[in-house]
């Protein structure tokens, strides 16, 4: 997860780059169709075509339509915010994660685990300060709309994974993400700029890789204990800021960074000691 996130913060930022020239829902499109061949040759050169075919279909284009409304409004917001702050609001997702994981998944969250998570969103809120700063913008909406998309996505992955590879989940989310937004997006399509194809042919790359640690992730551990480490994103949208953008964040924003980075600490802790505590199966002659 900590690498899925490094990766998709260099994706986000070629995203970024790209946000200002084109339609949001034309760059979502671009984001899948960059990935796709390199998701293709992986699926077939390891599970073949049989196992792309023989899948969940209802679920996989519930998971589809998501990734489309997640990635167009991320998009979106990324036009006016800066990665940090888009982050930052973003980071309501794994609250939402675990709220959902409860009544859906059947998960088990303690009373300190929620109370961790509650203490990383009062980061972010600090982060926004106390006015909600950023939050009520279009482009903070968007991303917020995305944060909800996200965490409905990471529950599909859960269920999915129980029959479905992973290989399978990687490539219907981007195919899917192509047409629909494709489809979209057609109406307003902008011919792609030269100096452009090379970003978006790093996005295809960063973006394939983070996606298929994204996927196993969720499919190796619980939904709402892997989400907290989506906060590490916000240590990563800091440095790209300062290094492309030249936007250093403030005081309050460093502040609520602290806040959410030692909630996720937190989180990590308290599940190593629940793994020790928990007790082990006997095997009786």
């Amino acid at each position: 997860m900590l690498a899925a996130v490094a990766l998709f913060a260099l994706m986000d930022a070629g995203l970024k780059l790209l946000a200002p020239h084109y339609p949001a829902l034309q760059v979502a499109t671009l984001r899948g169709a960059s990935a796709l061949p390199l998701v293709l040759g992986w699926s077939l050169a390891s599970i073949g075509a049989r196992g792309l075919l023989r899948v969940h279909w209802p679920l996989h284009l519930l998971r589809g339509g998501l990734g489309v409304t997640m990635m167009a409004g991320f998009v979106y917001g990324l036009r006016t915010l800066p990665l940090s702050t888009a982050y930052a609001i973003s980071f309501i997702a794994p609250l939402l994660v675990t709220a959902m994981a409860v009544p859906i998944l059947g998960e088990k969250v303690g009373l300190r685990r929620w109370g961790a998570i509650v203490v990383g969103l009062a980061g972010v809120l600090v982060v926004l300060r106390p006015t909600g700063q950023g939050m009520m913008t279009l482009g903070g909406l968007a991303i917020l709309l995305a944060a909800v998309c996200y965490a409905a996505s990471a529950i599909t992955v859960r269920v999915l994974a129980q029959r479905d590879s992973t290989q399978a989940m990687v490539f219907w989310l981007m195919l899917i993400l192509v047409v629909g937004g494709g489809a979209l997006s057609w109406h307003e399509w902008t011919p792609v700029q030269a100096r452009h194809w090379w970003v978006i042919a790093g996005i295809g790359a960063v973006g394939t890789m983070a996606q298929v640690l994204l996927t196993e992730a969720f499919r190796r551990g619980e939904a709402s204990m892997i989400a907290p480490f989506e906060y590490t994103a916000l240590v990563w949208g800091v440095m790209l800021d300062v290094a492309l953008w030249q936007v250093l964040p403030d005081g309050m924003t460093w502040l609520g960074a602290g806040i959410i980075v030692a909630s996720g600490l937190y989180l990590v802790r308290r599940e190593r000691v629940r793994n020790v505590v928990r007790p082990q199966p006997v095997d009786l002659p």
